[in-house]
């Protein structure tokens, strides 16, 4: 197995708690808008964010990827925006994780703050759909690294 290093480094590891989430199947360009979305956010707000965006009554503003996104009028100061319910609800999961990480360690779990939250594009699985005379049209699968490091505030 590889050795898997985080992006962001911190000198006191009693204080800091992470978790990494490898080669998840969800959009790597959702999960970029969803980390800048909750990036220096308290724990139970990301928390209570991310559950509005599985139900779909919070949009995640898209600031990067934001070609031909509709305009959703619950987000002040930025127009475009979406609901990537798949990749919030496994980035819920990698959250949920690293604060049970920070309870296990003796951590203050009210006064957590997500200190950094990244993702990365991971391998392509490749795929394929049959098409016409012996041809085949590429359907390849994009999958996505998160990693969270949680930190008292």
């Amino acid at each position: 197995m590889a050795n898997i290093d985080y992006a962001y480094k911190t000198e006191d590891k009693s204080k800091t708690a992470r978790a990494m989430g490898r080669s998840l199947k969800i959009s790597p360009k959702h999960a970029v808008e969803i980390c800048r979305t909750v990036r220096g956010m308290e724990v139970e707000k990301a928390k209570n964010y991310l559950k509005e965006v599985i139900e779909m009554k919070k949009a995640i503003p898209f600031k990067r990827h934001n070609k031909k996104v509709g305009h959703r009028k619950e987000l002040k100061g930025w127009p475009s925006g979406r609901y990537p319910v798949k990749a919030a609800t496994q980035i819920l999961k990698i959250l949920e994780n690293a604060e049970s990480n920070a309870e296990y360690k003796g951590m203050d779990i009210e006064n957590l703050k997500i200190e950094h939250i990244s993702s990365h594009r991971g391998f392509v699985i490749k795929g394929g759909i049959p098409r016409a005379f012996g041809r085949v049209t590429p359907f390849n699968t994009p999958t996505t690294h998160v990693q969270i490091v949680l930190g008292e505030a």
